[in-house]
C-alpha cells in the first residue's frame, strides 16, 4: 500500500500519512509532483490518494494528473481521501468516476474537514483553537476509518449517487468552473515583497519566478495558497483582495 496526494498547504498530505500509517506501518507516500509517484503507482495494489476539494470539485493539477497518468491506475484498490474546509458533497466521487475509466476498483471514500487555507476571505478566518479542534476531529475520524478498512468495512464518504447530488446543488453548479480553470485573480504587493524566492520554489506548478530581481506569476496558478501562506512578507492574494491570515499545517 502507497499513499499519492496533492497537498497544497500540509492539510492533506497529514491526513493521507495518518491513514496509512494506521492500515500499514512504514507504508510511504508520494505527492503527485514527485517524479517517483507514478511507478510507485504502478508497483503498487492498493492506494490511498488524496487531494483538497474546491468548490465541491478536484483542483486542476489533479486533474491534469489524471489525465496523463490515469492508465496507471489500472486494476490498483483505491481509496480516495479528501480534505475540506466546509463541505463538498462527493468530492471523493468526483476522482473516482475518472479512475473508474482507468480501470481503478475505488474501494472507499473519506472525507475530512481540515483548516480552510484561504487566508484572503474574512468568513473563513478561524482562530488556532478552533483549526486545532478540527484537526483533531479529523484525525478521530481517520483512526475510525482505519479500524472499519481493517474489518473490510470501508468508509464510502461522497461516492454514492445522492452525495453527487450534494456535491452538484451544493456548490458545483454555481462555481463549475473555477477548479477547472487557472486561477487568474494572484496579485502580489511589490511594496511589501523583498524578491525573497520563497514563493519560487514552492509552487507546485513552477508558475512563479523572478525577472529583474521582481516575482511575477505566470498564468497556471491551481489556487493551492502554498505561496501565499509561506510568505513572510504577507505580500501575496490568490482569489480575495486582502490577507487576513496565513495557514499551513505544521507537524508536532
Amino acid at each position: 500500500m502507497i499513499g499519492i496526494y496533492f497537498s497544497g498547504t500540509g492539510n492533506t498530505k497529514h491526513c493521507v500519512n495518518l491513514l496509512l500509517n494506521e492500515l500499514e506501518s512504514g507504508a510511504k507516500s508520494f505527492s503527485i509532483e514527485d517524479e517517483a509517484a507514478v511507478n510507485a503507482i504502478s508497483e503498487s495494489e492498493e492506494i490511498v490518494f488524496g487531494y483538497p476539494v474546491y468548490f465541491s470539485n478536484i483542483p486542476k493539477i489533479v486533474r491534469e494528473f489524471f489525465a496523463k497518468h490515469g492508465n496507471a491506475f489500472s486494476g490498483k484498490k483505491v481509496i480516495i481521501v479528501c480534505t475540506m474546509g466546509l463541505f463538498s458533497g462527493d468530492g471523493a466521487g468526483c476522482a473516482a468516476r475518472i479512475l473508474k475509466k482507468h480501470g481503478a476498483k475505488i474501494i472507499g471514500g473519506l472525507h475530512l474537514k481540515m483548516p480552510d487555507c484561504i487566508g484572503d476571505n474574512r468568513l473563513l478566518k478561524k482562530s488556532e483553537k478552533e483549526n486545532a479542534n478540527i484537526i483533531s476531529a479529523a484525525e478521530e475520524k481517520i483512526r475510525l476509518a482505519a479500524k472499519g478498512a481493517k474489518s473490510g468495512k470501508y468508509p464510502k464518504n461522497g461516492l454514492s449517487f445522492l452525495h453527487r447530488l450534494v456535491g452538484f446543488f451544493g456548490q458545483r453548479l454555481y462555481f463549475y468552473n473555477k477548479p477547472l480553470k487557472y486561477c487568474k485573480t494572484v496579485k502580489i504587493d511589490s511594496k511589501k515583497c523583498v524578491s525573497c524566492g520563497i514563493c519560487v520554489g514552492l509552487c507546485p506548478m513552477k508558475n512563479i519566478f523572478t525577472e529583474d530581481n521582481k516575482v511575477v506569476f505566470k498564468d497556471r496558478c491551481t489556487a493551492c495558497y502554498r505561496c501565499f501562506s509561506h510568505c513572510p512578507k504577507q505580500a501575496i492574494t490568490v482569489m480575495g483582495k486582502k490577507l487576513y491570515t496565513q495557514y499551513y499545517f505544521k507537524e508536532n
